[in-house]
């Protein structure tokens, strides 16, 4: 389960934010939190915020993080790290990032900072027994392994590069249990969802219905609890050769011809209800479509107890779906406790039914040089627990919200 997160210098992200999902004070929705490593951390947050204000930014500094994770270790000499840097802080300004985390009920912390698009610093700790205990520390290309870990990462002198992260490096050059823990949370435990891959989603989610019944099964049952009237789906899978007419034009005909030689999957999917049925990709709404496509990753990171991080998960989806989509997240029990954390508009959601005050943020602009600013609620003075904070939220009161005064009537008098 993801801790806390913190980063500066990133896109709009100028001065340092925090995420926290560890429990505050508050003692209601007991279902909304999980008791792991000894820490009181919690299943779910929302962040809310303006267009504009840092939401996707967040999401995509963590994404960011992941991806360096994964990917660093293939970094060529002379090549940059890709890190998009604050407009008035630049890339001769460290960019910072820290993450703390529980995987096998050990808790991690790892940060690096990067400086002229190459690392600067990084670290590795984690909490065995609760005493926080080095793994790693490196500066520049130059790094120290804690006194339990002396020698262990001798093969990663050769390839660790300015370009590359310590644990990228060592989760393939060592064999430290720890830190395969760890590049394990980042490549299958940590998992980020947005509108760049909303369609491998959906193909994976059709390819699970297609073979494997308990997947279906499950996916029916939540389709039923969401009430949707949906009753069964048929998915068929053939394979086909490519058409060549689907083939751009500026493709060599040498590998036009590799292509062709390749069979691609030919999916249909019937969507049954009560008295009649429909073609899911031809028919139904892009609610309906957005809807398979998260059912059967949301059931792996159920059951698998994964940490789902989420762009706009209200995108084409209705409010009751949505809420209930969330409340059914929070109240299932897997062998491992999964967390979500997500960004949206909806404001149906921004109620004690469902959420407490530390599970709901907001992202706001500062005037002075429109930066990205992350608070919660908690940290909001005078905050009612039964206050109506849909209601507060629209009307200004824990900011995050532009343009409130703005008359449009006479602005447009005036044109």
């Amino acid at each position: 389960m993801l801790l806390e997160f913190s980063c500066s210098n990133h896109r709009s992200i100028r001065d340092a934010i925090l995420f926290s999902a560890m429990a505050g004070t508050d003692k209601t929705h007991s279902e909304n939190v999980q008791n792991i490593a000894d820490i009181e951390v919690l299943r779910a947050s929302v962040i809310y915020g303006a267009n504009g204000s840092g939401k996707s930014n967040f999401i995509d500094a963590i994404a960011f993080v992941k991806n360096l994770v994964l990917n660093s270790i293939n970094h060529q000499p002379g090549q940059g790290i890709l890190q998009v840097p604050h407009k008035l802080e630049g890339y001769n300004q460290k960019s910072n990032y820290t993450m703390q985390f529980i995987v096998d009920g050990v808790r991690y912390v790892f940060s690096f900072s990067i400086k002229n698009m190459l690392v600067e610093e990084e670290y590795l700790y984690y909490f065995p027994n609760g005493r926080q205990t080095k793994i790693y520390e490196r500066l520049g290309e130059t790094y120290s392994a804690g006194r339990n870990f002396r020698y262990r990462f001798n093969n990663c002198k050769d390839v660790l590069k300015p370009n590359r992260l310590m644990l990228s490096c060592a989760a393939n050059f060592s064999s430290v249990d720890e830190v395969a823990s760890v590049y394990r949370f980042f490549d299958d435990e940590l998992v980020i969802y947005n509108s760049e891959n909303q369609d491998n989603w959906m193909n994976y989610s059709l390819h699970q219905i297609n073979t494997n019944e308990q997947i279906k099964a499950t996916v029916l049952k939540l389709l039923d609890a969401l009430g949707t009237g949906i009753k069964d789906i048929h998915v068929a899978i053939k394979q086909e050769d490519l058409d060549d007419l689907h083939l751009s034009p500026f493709l060599s005909d040498e590998f036009k011809k590799i292509l062709l030689q390749k069979k691609v999957d030919a999916i249909s999917a019937k969507v049954l209800y009560e008295r009649f049925e429909t073609d899911l990709i031809s028919e139904e709404s892009t609610g309906i479509q957005k809807l398979f496509g998260l059912l059967c990753p949301l059931v792996c990171i159920m059951v698998n107890g994964k940490v789902l991080v989420c762009d706009e998960l209200e995108s084409n989806l209705h409010e009751a779906l949505l809420f209930k989509l969330v409340e059914q997240f929070v109240s299932t029990r897997g062998n491992k406790p999964a967390q979500m954390i997500f960004t949206t508009h909806e404001t149906g959601l921004l109620n004690l039914d469902l959420f407490r005050r530390d599970q709901i943020w907001f992202t706001e602009l500062k005037a002075a040089d429109r930066s990205t600013d992350l608070f919660s609620l908690t940290e909001i003075r005078n905050v009612r627990k039964d206050e109506n904070f849909g209601k507060g939220y629209i009307s200004g009161k824990y900011g995050a919200i532009p343009m409130l005064n703005l008359d449009f009537a006479k602005l447009l008098a005036k044109m």
